[in-house]
């Protein structure tokens, strides 16, 4: 079978499988009358937003008719009081808080992990008192831990539930976010995050899924959405060459209707370089999301 042939072979399955897991949860949700009804909040983080001030980035969000603010977690709780009052008063909600922690969670170094644990810890803390949704945390770069997959997943099973209880005593999650194989061998797939919150077993571990990231790693947006379930609180929005949604031909319509399947309810947030004015091109970036959300039918799909 030539690769070409074997590639639709394998998109073809698992949109298949997709498809009616799909169904599955549809009649599931229909019989229990709990289906919730998906939103997509937009929501992007602060460095793709011009402005001189963080309020004035807020005020042009709102405009350009964003719902919510993604922030890094570097120097978070000094900036609690900064970025509660840059949202005063605007419909604009704090999204997710961006890494910013010291350390290495799945690092072979005690010392290091601790470290990790520690200020993650810490910016729980701030997380929680803004109103975020939770912590994005990437256990391991390339480069960053000398574990194997399999020691790593121990490690990391370990160091999660006190995480989580400080996560859930202030009233956030730990995100664990998938990332392509170019920039960390562990943890790549959204399924692979959904079985550590499986297997954590605590409110307080949670996950993520990237658009730019999936599209490298996941044979079906869909599918992955799918796979992520519950689990999912975030999401990061990007095109293809990692640049703003609508810039190339990168298309969202599949992975939006996996959100309407789940009913996911938290942001979907910009992660990206721009191509262009930022003053014209994200206003259009917007409009494009909007657009793919509406065309993304699960009637259609799975009617």
């Amino acid at each position: 079978m030539s690769l070409g042939r074997r590639e639709f072979f394998l998109k073809s399955v698992a949109w298949g499988a997709a498809v009616a897991a799909g169904r599955a949860l549809r009649a599931s949700a229909a019989e229990e009358g709990k289906a919730a009804k998906a939103e997509l909040k937009i929501s992007s983080q602060e460095g793709i937003v011009p402005g001189k001030s963080l309020r004035e980035k807020v005020e042009k969000m709102e405009k350009w008719g964003f719902d919510g603010l993604e922030v890094g977690g570097g120097g978070l709780p000094g900036r609690v009081k900064e970025i509660q009052e840059a949202l005063r008063g605007t419909k604009i909600k704090l999204s997710a808080i961006c890494s910013g922690y010291e350390g290495v969670l799945i690092s072979e170094d005690e010392k290091v992990r601790k470290q990790a644990a520690d200020t993650m810890k810490e910016i729980l803390a701030a997380a929680g008192e803004l109103g975020s949704t939770g912590l994005i945390c990437v256990p391991a770069f390339n480069g960053q831990t000398k574990l194997g997959n399999r020691e790593a997943r121990k490690v990391l099973l370990d160091v999660l539930p006190p995480l989580g209880d400080a996560a859930v005593k202030a009233g956030t999650r730990v995100l664990l976010e998938p990332l392509n194989r170019g920039e960390a061998f562990f943890l790549r797939q959204l399924a692979d995050a959904a079985s550590i919150c499986r297997d954590a077993k605590h409110p307080g571990i949670c996950m993520m899924g990237d658009f730019y990231h999936m599209n490298i790693e996941e044979t079906c947006d869909l599918g992955a959405f799918i796979s992520a379930g519950s689990y999912l609180h975030h999401v990061h929005l990007a095109s293809r060459a990692r640049n703003l949604p609508g810039q190339d031909e990168r298309d969202f319509i599949a992975g939006f209707t996996g959100l309407k399947l789940i009913g996911y309810q938290d942001h979907a947030s910009l992660e990206c370089g721009v191509v262009g004015d930022r003053e014209s091109e994200i206003p259009k970036a917007v409009e494009f999301l909007r657009r793919q959300w509406q065309e993304a039918d699960v009637r259609k799909l799975c009617g």
